[in-house]
């Protein structure tokens, strides 16, 4: 294969059309960007969240970001540029709705690895190349699953019922705001009373993982519709 391939190396325009060694350099780099990348959003993100939309995106952004440093890597790609791009895409909304906390950290892990990978120069090693891949993923696993640093959620609920938003009726209101919501509540705070409106406003906090895609879908909608 490697023969044929300098065999067909020749000029287009004053262009190489094939250049072997830094072909091969790319399969093998773009290979193995991919598989990290895989590993990572697949594996470690998909199984908490099933969320598609972002799946997709991690994977696409993964790649276009690899191809996009490794090819101006030859016409001396500045370090500030690269990380230009965690500030563009760092303040992307996509028009809709806000990119949560998490998600903005897989997506700054993915446009992270992939710099890395296709910048990365003959000063640094395959080995610590891959020692760098394998941390990222090892640590990213690791905080995925381990439940005490899980962060809860929350979302705001305008109670209308203020005389019964009392710490003696704690356990009764947690439950009529779980069955109202679809969810299963860790923790509420009362916030703000509204005499005049006869309203209080409560702060309900939940973890996701304890939580069924559907509970939580429904949770957006009501959320959305309360708004």
């Amino acid at each position: 294969m490697l023969p044929l391939l300098i065999n067909l190396s020749a000029e287009l325009f004053g262009i190489e059309i094939v250049d072997a060694p830094d072909f091969a350099e790319l399969i093998m780099r773009f290979s193995f960007n991919l598989l990290v990348t895989l590993v990572i959003v697949r594996y470690i993100y998909y199984p908490r969240t099933h969320r598609r939309d972002f799946l997709f995106t991690y994977l696409l952004i993964g790649i276009v970001v690899f191809l996009m440093c490794f090819l101006l890597e030859s016409v001396k790609l500045q370090l500030g540029f690269a990380l230009g791009l965690f500030a563009v895409f760092g303040i992307i909304r996509y028009r809709t709705t806000q990119i949560p906390i998490k998600e903005m950290t897989y997506l700054f892990i993915v446009i992270g690895i992939s710099v890395v990978n296709a910048l990365a120069n003959k000063k640094v090693s395959y080995a610590e190349l891959l020692f760098t891949n394998i941390m990222i993923i090892a640590i990213t696993h690791f905080v995925e699953r381990f439940k005490s640093l899980e962060n809860e959620s929350f979302t705001v609920v305008h109670y209308e019922k203020i005389e019964q938003a009392t710490p003696a009726n704690k356990v009764e209101l947690i439950e009529e705001l779980e069955k109202r919501l679809g969810v299963k509540i860790s923790r509420i705070e009362l916030s703000t009373f509204d005499y005049q409106r006869d309203v209080v406003k409560i702060f309900v906090y939940f973890f996701k993982s304890h939580q069924t895609w559907a509970d939580m879908e429904d949770l957006e909608y009501r959320t959305t519709s309360n708004e």
